[in-house]
């Protein structure tokens, strides 16, 4: 018999627990919609990385940091031809995620050689590949997009420079190297 008048009083109390847990849920909707459309909106107002950049003479951290997004934002990986390179190309290139490959094709250098081993013993690797002539023109591919580079990567913003997101595509650029 008591247990026949408690079962009315324990479905009421249920009720209403079920009633607050639902209307919990019912507000953390209501806040994470709320949280999507700020973070929307932010992405909105966000700077993007601009098609094309130049620097001034002495603007040599913004193009360091433009570069360095640029550097972040590979997903698969980098690829840069520049005759001139040194260790300051391989800090830059360490800015990577661990998932994505770097080469540099280059000129042989003993002593970026040295740098780029001994780089490599610690970091994910860095590839290096011999440029078989003179190349004038600097490239940056990262991912599926070119760059087009108006200094040397470790002189960008010493001088004045740019730097263009081209029309082609790396396997142009990688063909036409050989």
């Amino acid at each position: 018999m008591r247990a026949f008048t408690a079962i009315p009083q324990i479905v009421n109390q249920n009720a209403q627990m079920v009633h607050r847990i639902f209307n919990i849920e019912q507000h953390q909707i209501e806040t994470d919609e709320k949280i999507e459309l700020i973070l929307d909106k932010i992405e909105e107002i966000a700077p993007k990385p601009l098609p094309e950049q130049i620097f001034q003479t002495g603007c040599v951290w913004d193009a360091w940091a433009y570069v360095s997004d640029l550097v972040r934002s590979a997903k698969k990986r980098i690829i840069l031809i520049d005759n001139f390179v040194d260790d300051r190309v391989l800090s830059l290139l360490d800015k990577r995620t661990k998932e994505v490959s770097a080469t540099i094709h280059s000129r042989y250098y003993e002593q970026f050689q040295t740098d780029l081993k001994k780089h490599n013993e610690q970091y994910p690797a860095i590839d290096f590949v011999q440029l078989p002539h003179k190349n004038h023109d600097r490239f940056l591919i990262i991912d599926d997009k070119v760059y087009f580079m108006g200094a040397s990567l470790k002189d960008m913003g010493s001088g004045l420079c740019a730097i263009t997101k081209m029309q082609t595509t790396p396997d142009v650029i990688l063909e036409l190297l050989k």
